[in-house]
């Protein structure tokens, strides 16, 4: 179900128990500013969700809150992980979904990558 973005950050969501290593994922990169692992219910051949370690509801709260090291460690987790899974030269999609339009089911911001087949437009009309 799509969350209202503008509500305050929600320590329990699925993303923040993960971060607290209470609910396990197939982690494939983790740093100081971000964890990546694969999507329970993948939507391309390879998806991977990247999330900062931050408690940021949305794109807008990172942006609007996170340090300068914070944004830019974030920024080069996301680059480093489509690197090493391979997906630059085939190439790959990024998306954030932020709040009920845009359909944001997890009150903590994550950055969806697909890749692994030609992805289609962008949205579906």
């Amino acid at each position: 179900m799509p969350i209202d973005a503008t509500r305050p950050y929600d320590p329990d969501n699925i993303f923040a128990r993960i971060l607290r290593g209470e609910i396990p994922a197939n982690r494939v990169y983790e740093d100081d500013y971000a964890v990546a692992f694969h999507d329970i219910n993948p939507q391309a051949p390879s998806h991977i969700l990247v999330i900062p370690r931050g408690a940021y509801v949305s794109w807008d709260d990172f942006s609007a809150r996170a340090s300068d090291a914070d944004i830019a460690g974030f920024v080069r987790a996301v680059g480093h992980v489509a690197r090493e899974a391979g997906h630059v030269e085939p190439g790959y999609r990024l998306l954030a979904n932020i709040g009920r339009d845009a359909h944001q089911e997890v009150p903590h911001l994550h950055v969806h990558i697909f890749a692994g087949r030609p992805l289609g437009p962008m949205l579906a009309v």
